[in-house]
C-alpha cells in the first residue's frame, strides 16, 4: 500500500511537471510580447527557420492603432533595407547568364558616365556598387539618378567621397538605386517587374515593390514615434501612379526604391531567406547559382572602423550582435540584412553554420534609452528558441 501511494506521488509530481514545461514556441511568444510591451511597439511580426523549414511563424500586436485590428501573419509590410538583397540577387541572375560581371564599369552598364572626380581614372564597378565601397555618397534625394549624371549636375563632385573607390566604405542608398536602374537597363525589365517575377514569383511569395501592384488591404500600417505618440508614415506606402507617365526606362528607377522598397510577410521572407541559407536554391528552384550565392555571402569590406559594415554583396556579417559568444567568432558570425525605415524595423539573419534563421519586423515602436529595438527583439527570439 505504502508502494502505491509512493508511485502515485510520484506520477503526480510528473504531471505536475509536465504542465508546468513550456515549448520553444510558448517561450517564444512570451519573449516577443515582452519586447512588444517594453518598446511598446505596434505590431511585430516573426518567424523562425530550422533545418529547412519554417518552425515558428506568428505575429502580435496592431495592424492598424486607430481600428485596433490585428496584426495577422499574412499581412505585408515594407522592410527597408532587406530590399537591398532582392536588387542584388536579381542582379546575380544577370551574372549567372553571362549578360554582366560584377567587375563590369557601371558607366557601361547605366549608359552615362559615374566617375568620382577626385579619381577619375578608377572605373566603379558593379561589386563596388553592391558592396558599398564604390566612394557615393547618399544624398537626401536618392530616389533620382541626377545626381550621379554629369549632364545634370556637371562632374558631380558633392556626390562622392574624397577616398578612391574599392579604397573605404559608406552605406549608400543612392548606389543601391543606381543597381536597380542598371537592373532595369541590361535586363530589358521595368525593375519591379523583374523583381516580382523572377526572384518573389519563381518561389511562390507574396510581395514586390510596386504599391499597385499589391492588395492594399494587407499592409500593415507603418508609424514613426514622434513627441511621445505613433504617427502613421503615409509615405510608406505611397503609390507611384502619378509618377508614371514621365517615366523614363533605365533612368526613373530609383521611384520604385531598389534600396528599400519590398513590401512581404515575415513567413515569405523567411522563405526567401531558406533559399539564401540553401545557397541559391529552394524545393527545386534555383534563383542563383550557388557560386553567385556565396558570393553574396563573402565580404568584401573588412571592418577597419567601429562604425563600418562587414559587408558582403547586400548581405552583411553581424558582429557582436547576438548574447550567445559562439556567434561572435570569426567564421561563425551570422549572416543577413537589417532594414529601418518610417518608423518600421525588420531583420533577416541566419547561421550557415548551424542552419537556422531569424526574421523579424515591426510596424512601429516608441525608442527605449540604452536599447536597440532590433537587437533586443532578434536576441529575445534566439534565447527563447534555440537556449
Amino acid at each position: 500500500m505504502r508502494i502505491s501511494k509512493f508511485f502515485l506521488a510520484i506520477a503526480a509530481s510528473l504531471m505536475l511537471v509536465s504542465a508546468c514545461a513550456t515549448t520553444p514556441e510558448q517561450r517564444t511568444d512570451k519573449a516577443i510580447r515582452e519586447v512588444l510591451n517594453e518598446f511598446q511597439a505596434v505590431g511585430i511580426s516573426a518567424a523562425i527557420v530550422k533545418d529547412g523549414q519554417i518552425v515558428y511563424n506568428e505575429s502580435f500586436g496592431y495592424k492598424n492603432l486607430e481600428t485596433k485590428a490585428p496584426l495577422a501573419n499574412s499581412d505585408v509590410m515594407r522592410i527597408a533595407s532587406i530590399s537591398k538583397s532582392f536588387t542584388a540577387t536579381s542582379l546575380l541572375q544577370l551574372v549567372d547568364q553571362g549578360i554582366i560581371s560584377l567587375d563590369d564599369d557601371v558607366s557601361d552598364l547605366i549608359g552615362f558616365k559615374i566617375r568620382n572626380p577626385h579619381h577619375p581614372d578608377t572605373p566603379i564597378t558593379l561589386r563596388m556598387v553592391l558592396s558599398h565601397t564604390a566612394s557615393i555618397k547618399d544624398k537626401e534625394d536618392y530616389f533620382t539618378l541626377d545626381h550621379l549624371n554629369p549632364a545634370v549636375y556637371g562632374d558631380c563632385e558633392e556626390s562622392y567621397f574624397e577616398y578612391a573607390p574599392g579604397e573605404g566604405y559608406n552605406y549608400s542608398n543612392m548606389g543601391l538605386n543606381l543597381a536597380g536602374t542598371i537592373l532595369e537597363k541590361v535586363s530589358g525589365v521595368r525593375f519591379d517587374d523583374y523583381v516580382r517575377t523572377n526572384v518573389i514569383h519563381k518561389l511562390g511569395l507574396y510581395g514586390g515593390h510596386n504599391i499597385d501592384s499589391l492588395d492594399a488591404s494587407k499592409f500593415a500600417l507603418i508609424y514613426s514615434y514622434e513627441d511621445g505618440k505613433f504617427v502613421e508614415s503615409k509615405g510608406a506606402y505611397r503609390s507611384r501612379s502619378e509618377d508614371m507617365p514621365g517615366y523614363v526606362f533605365g533612368y526613373s528607377s530609383p521611384i520604385f526604391s531598389p534600396t528599400g522598397g519590398v513590401k512581404i510577410s515575415a513567413k515569405d521572407l523567411a522563405t526567401y531567406m531558406m533559399m539564401h541559407m540553401n545557397y541559391g536554391e529552394l524545393n527545386g528552384v534555383r534563383i542563383i547559382s550557388e557560386e553567385s550565392a556565396k558570393a553574396m555571402q563573402t565580404p568584401v569590406w573588412i571592418v577597419k572602423q567601429d562604425w563600418e559594415d562587414q559587408y558582403a554583396l547586400c548581405l552583411k556579417e553581424f558582429i557582436d550582435y547576438l548574447d550567445d559568444p559562439k556567434y561572435n567568432q570569426p567564421g561563425s558570425y551570422p549572416i543577413g540584412h537589417t532594414g529601418g525605415a518610417y518608423g518600421l524595423n525588420s531583420i533577416m539573419l541566419w547561421s550557415p553554420a548551424d542552419g537556422w534563421g531569424i526574421v523579424a519586423m515591426t510596424n512601429g515602436y516608441a525608442p527605449v534609452e540604452g536599447k536597440g529595438f532590433l537587437k533586443t527583439l532578434t536576441n529575445a527570439i534566439y534565447n527563447a528558441y534555440f537556449k
